[in-house]
């Protein structure tokens, strides 16, 4: 959980801020959901291949008559293999994609991934050698500076507001004290403010 969680909860700040820290240490071992996902799905693929392919080893052993036949027959499965190979790599690229997306938006502090993500131009998005899209920085620190999205993302700097015990005036606000004033004091100062 995030600080801010941890504090909604009713923990103190320094608590709220070790239980973080504790949580973040744990999770460094484990591996992202995206990178699993992607992962997995590489794998289903290859043994769909794997048994297609022994299926197809097994359909031109069946039919070793014609040398005609046959060579027609490999030519095709050949192009339906380049086919699905040609749609796998374009289904690992998009994981790989949205992964490097979900994590520079995770890291710009994004409250809302879904929400973001709709208002990035990712019709030409490219991911480079070192995993990150390209151009996606400038996209996001766009969104942070523009008025109508920027309270999409966490913001850095402390919240303003009430604190118990404390009176609520500002800093050249003065307060009168109500216990000193008479009764018809009073009945005019409620009556003016």
């Amino acid at each position: 959980m995030k600080k801010d969680e941890l504090i909604k909860l009713g923990l103190s700040e320094d608590v709220a801020e070790k239980v973080a820290a504790a949580s973040a240490e744990e999770l460094k071992g484990y591996i992202p959901l995206k990178r699993f996902e992607e992962v997995n799905t590489a794998k289903k693929h290859a043994e769909e291949t794997v048994a297609e392919r022994d299926q197809q080893i097994e359909s031109l052993k069946s039919s070793a008559g014609d040398a005609e036949k046959l060579k027609t027959q490999i030519e095709d499965l050949q192009k339906a293999n380049k086919q699905k190979d040609s749609e796998h790599a374009a289904e690992i690229r998009k994981l790989k994609l949205d992964a490097a997306i979900d994590s520079a938006l995770t890291a710009a502090k994004a409250k809302n991934l879904k929400a973001v993500r709709a208002l990035l131009d990712l019709d030409k998005a490219e991911l480079s050698d070192d995993g990150t899209v390209k151009g996606i920085d400038e996209q996001i620190q766009k969104l942070k500076g523009a008025d109508d999205s920027k309270f999409l993302f966490e913001t850095a700097g402390k919240m303003k507001g009430a604190k118990a015990g404390e009176s609520g005036a500002e800093d050249g606000e003065k307060k009168p004290d109500l216990s000193a004033m008479s009764y018809t004091e009073l009945a005019k100062y409620f009556e003016e403010n």
